[in-house]
């Protein structure tokens, strides 16, 4: 599962061919699932530790989806347990004044991660490759240069010690259908629902060929984007987990060792 969900440098993107449930990529059922991710979780419990605590590497992690797409359940499910003083979130939401004032990139460049912290950044810089195409906000000669910018931008990160892990969460229009239905029967869900995502829903077609020409042309060999059925949000879970899971163990961090003998210690 690792490897299953990763795309390839120069690879064709065509999302309506690619499987929205997780039961296309699992044999057992939701309950083993649920159990093959607590157990994963574990680890990252204690792998993100070790990370935080050697303070010498950096781990971005990037989730973009449709609206309702499970963004915030990865987080909140995922993220359960670790070491809170190592992990930061952060939305990006419709860029201020002073954010439209810099490069697009200025806001996101001053909160990657530095070392020893995991950054999530829930939606991020590839909304200007999305949101400012889908819905015209910006002229092509302006989005279409980005590409090349945002892949030098992850390539300077990566080349100053951050991993980058990009997950598209891909759901289809009916399961989105459900979520905002559920949001909408249920009051205190009220406040995650928006009349605007009624408007962009509109246009689900003109945001594919957006999102599958962004994961052609930002996939690299040093920031691949994994493509996560997400219909089903147990499958979801463990797959992000796996493969965050992979990353921290290919990582191999270390609890940071000490050249004082304290084998004599006594504390009065």
């Amino acid at each position: 599962m690792t490897y299953l969900h990763r795309l390839q440098p120069g690879q064709d993107v065509n999302l309506a061919e690619m499987p929205t449930r997780g039961k296309s990529f699992y044999e057992g059922d939701k309950e083993t699932a649920v159990t093959e991710f607590k157990a994963a979780r574990d680890k990252l419990i204690e792998l993100q530790n070790r990370f935080y605590a050697e303070g010498k590497r950096k781990l971005l992690i990037v989730l973009q989806a449709m609206d309702a797409g499970g963004k915030d359940g990865t987080i909140r499910n995922v993220l359960r347990g670790v070491n809170p003083q190592g992990v930061r979130v952060y939305s990006f939401k419709v860029p201020s004044k002073e954010e439209l004032a810099h490069d697009f990139l200025w806001r996101i460049h001053q909160v990657a991660p530095p070392t020893g912290m995991i950054h999530v950044f829930n939606r991020s810089h590839y909304e200007d490759v999305l949101v400012v195409r889908v819905h015209d906000i910006v002229p092509e000669t302006v989005w279409r240069p980005r590409y090349t910018q945002i892949n030098q931008f992850e390539k300077l990160l990566h080349d100053t010690g951050t991993t980058i892990l990009k997950f598209y969460l891909h759901i289809s229009p009916e399961a989105q259908k459900e979520r905002f239905q559920a949001r909408l029967d249920d009051t205190s869900k009220h406040w995650k629902f928006s009349l605007e995502d009624l408007e962009k829903r509109k246009f689900w077609d003109d945001y594919m060929a957006a999102y599958e020409e962004m994961l052609e042309q930002c996939t690299t060999p040093w920031a691949p984007w994994h493509v996560i059925p997400a219909d089903q949000k147990w499958y979801r879970n463990l797959a992000v987990t796996n493969i965050i899971v992979n990353t921290l163990q290919q990582l191999d961090p270390q609890y940071p060792t000490t050249t004082d003998d304290l084998s004599e210690v006594v504390i009065a």
